[in-house]
């Protein structure tokens, strides 16, 4: 009986260039997860202010969208530095966008505590820079972000649990709603993030208030 021969490799060049691709994708696949839990080990509490939802655009989903206040170019433009940051070409409007592409750094500072305030307190931006910041005072925190038209930090799309999808979107949507009759308030809904010190983030809660007066209650979503 004929037997067939058996393909083997003799080149160790060729295994190599087989097995350099599928190790550098399974060490980038195992970087992303652990560069979050360094984050969320190592890095400093911080509260983001989310904006008001579109009340004809429900939270829904297993996954939803957040904005904050930050995530507004308008929200930038008085800050020390903004005027050092990559503007793109004006096309008759007066204001000046960051283009589209830049990195920038924005410091964030911890608010005075008040216990009057039982939804944890948001930090405020104090100043923007293209270069990560070498000196920070212990009560603030340099966040990384990216502009696209609206700027993004890698905060915007959180996922809800399945067996708590219905329950937390009901909650949010009242949280939203409750709301509305005055849109001069800050939402009621706070994202916990971690920061650490190359200015990367992870969500780590949603915090959301809803109700009135005794009524009032308070609940946070984790992650």
């Amino acid at each position: 009986m004929e037997q067939k021969p058996q393909l083997t490799s003799n080149n160790p060049i060729s295994l190599w260039r087989f097995w350099m691709p599928l190790l550098f994708q399974t060490a980038l696949i195992i970087a992303v997860p652990a560069r979050a839990v360094y984050t969320y080990l190592t890095g400093k509490t911080v509260i983001l202010q989310t904006v008001p939802a579109d009340p004809y655009d429900p939270l829904r989903g297993y996954s939803q969208t957040l904005r904050y206040d930050i995530s507004n170019q308008d929200t930038l433009r008085q800050l020390p530095g903004w005027k050092t940051l990559p503007k793109q070409p004006p096309n008759g409007n007066e204001l000046l966008f960051i283009k589209p592409g830049s990195s920038f750094y924005l410091v964030l500072e911890e608010p005075t505590p008040n216990p009057a305030i039982k939804l944890p307190q948001p930090w405020q931006p104090v100043a923007v820079s293209v270069e990560q910041p070498s000196q920070l005072q212990a009560n603030q925190v340099a966040l990384k972000g990216i502009a696209y038209g609206s700027l993004n930090y890698g905060l915007e799309t959180y996922y809800i649990p399945e067996d708590q999808r219905q329950q937390i979107n009901a909650e949010l949507n009242k949280a939203q709603q409750g709301n509305l009759d005055n849109i001069a308030l800050p939402s009621p809904i706070v994202m916990e993030i971690k920061v650490n010190a190359q200015g990367d983030a992870v969500p780590v809660s949603l915090w959301a208030k809803f109700g009135e007066a005794e009524q009032q209650r308070i609940r946070r979503y984790h992650f």
